[in-house]
């Protein structure tokens, strides 16, 4: 039996994790949850699961949950903070995986003290790895944890890489639907409707924003670069609208071996969980009898700026790309709430990274206050837009 906390449970990747969680209780059970404001949601997956340990980033709905659930063991805000509190349930002694669904750079506490407490951590706080990865990596090294991607891409790249080594890896090649703009020459007029409509995935606000402006695709170009070892001149990216292959990976004598799937979270949920063991999912199989056609083309790296800022942020290191990734946020909130353009997510990005230059960032400590430094010049130079 493996005991499993679940941050972000409340989101599209925690209910996925719920469901494949909920298919097998006789080798998983949820013994932590955490979520944001959805005290309703919440409510009824403690209804379902009983997890000893639950805690909500609101004041209000976590006290409600208490009374609500008077044998579960909430951490209250007013005691503690909802950082200290995701930091205390990810490090929980009786835990095996850590599945962090948390959005955004709210998620790197977690993640850091999950692999401090030596947990294997199911990666889907994309963010965590972006801003601090080479710290990560040492303190999961040194502390016994392990990281294991919950992303489609970076799920793909480490089942491909059951066929090789590191060493052999000649390309990393990360695949992308495009987004709901691939065939949109124009992206100035794009409002927030439009940009939330993506044709393949269904995801949260920010990561649907952060795949419309493929900016998803440049933060995973240095989650890549960091879970891998590989460094940037070994990372592409091309357009795959089918969202079939979720990434490949050439090796040096020419071989390139790719995992193909129907687009389904769970099946990257469920490898995570039950690694290294493949268990049965009941998801859509791939009819190759049928008939059907594969597509690639390259990005249009103009329209699409994100990337180059991503490859700027990896090849600078030190707390680059802990800027972009601040920078990308506030500038996609800001854009959620009206105040720039779609294109000008890239401008502010840009300016941000340009002012602050770079730096290193020996601890975590230097990534925190490099991300706070970021957020607020970001929402100074909103006002230059």
């Amino acid at each position: 039996m493996r005991h499993v906390v679940v941050l972000g449970s409340t989101g599209s990747i925690g209910r996925n994790a719920l469901d494949v969680i909920g298919r097998h209780p006789d080798k998983l059970k949820i013994i932590g949850l955490a979520a944001g404001s959805n005290y309703a949601e919440l409510s009824r997956q403690a209804a379902r699961f009983s997890p000893a340990f639950v805690t909500l980033s609101d004041n209000v709905a976590s006290s409600q949950l208490k009374i609500d659930w008077p044998h579960t063991e909430i951490a209250i805000l007013e005691d503690a903070g909802f950082a200290n509190a995701l930091e205390s349930i990810s490090a929980l002694p009786e835990a095996d995986i850590i599945l962090n669904a948390i959005s955004g750079f709210a998620g790197l506490r977690a993640t850091a003290a999950a692999l401090d407490a030596g947990k294997t951590v199911a990666l889907a706080n994309k963010e965590s790895i972006v801003a601090a990865g080479p710290l990560l990596n040492k303190i999961a090294a040194e502390k016994g944890g392990e990281i294991i991607s919950v992303d489609s891409e970076h799920s793909a790249i480490f089942q491909c890489l059951k066929a090789g080594s590191r060493s052999e890896i000649l390309r990393l090649i990360l695949t992308g639907s495009g987004g709901p703009f691939l065939r949109r020459d124009n992206l100035g007029g794009v409002t927030i409707a439009e940009a939330l409509q993506h044709p393949t995935w269904q995801m949260g606000r920010k990561i649907t924003i952060d795949s419309a402006t493929m900016m998803n695709k440049g933060l995973e170009i240095i989650e890549a670069s960091y879970l891998f070892g590989v460094g940037p001149e070994k990372i592409e990216v091309v357009i795959h609208p089918q969202s079939v292959i979720h990434s490949l990976v050439e090796f040096c004598d020419g071989s390139i071996i790719a995992q193909l799937s129907n687009p389904d979270m769970r099946l990257p949920i469920q490898y995570a969980l039950f690694y290294p063991e493949r268990i049965s999912l009941d998801l859509e199989r791939i009819d190759f009898a049928s008939g059907f056609d594969l597509h690639f083309e390259p990005v249009d790296r103009g329209k699409f700026r994100g990337l180059d800022l991503a490859y700027r942020a990896l090849r600078e290191g030190g707390i680059s790309p802990t800027v972009l990734n601040a920078a990308n946020e506030l500038a996609v909130q800001s854009f959620l709430e009206g105040k720039i353009k779609f294109t000008q997510i890239y401008d502010l990005i840009e300016m941000t990274m340009d002012d602050i230059g770079t730096g290193d960032a020996p601890q975590l400590d230097d990534i925190y206050r490099a991300n706070m430094w970021a957020s607020d010049l970001a929402e100074d130079l909103l006002f230059s837009l």
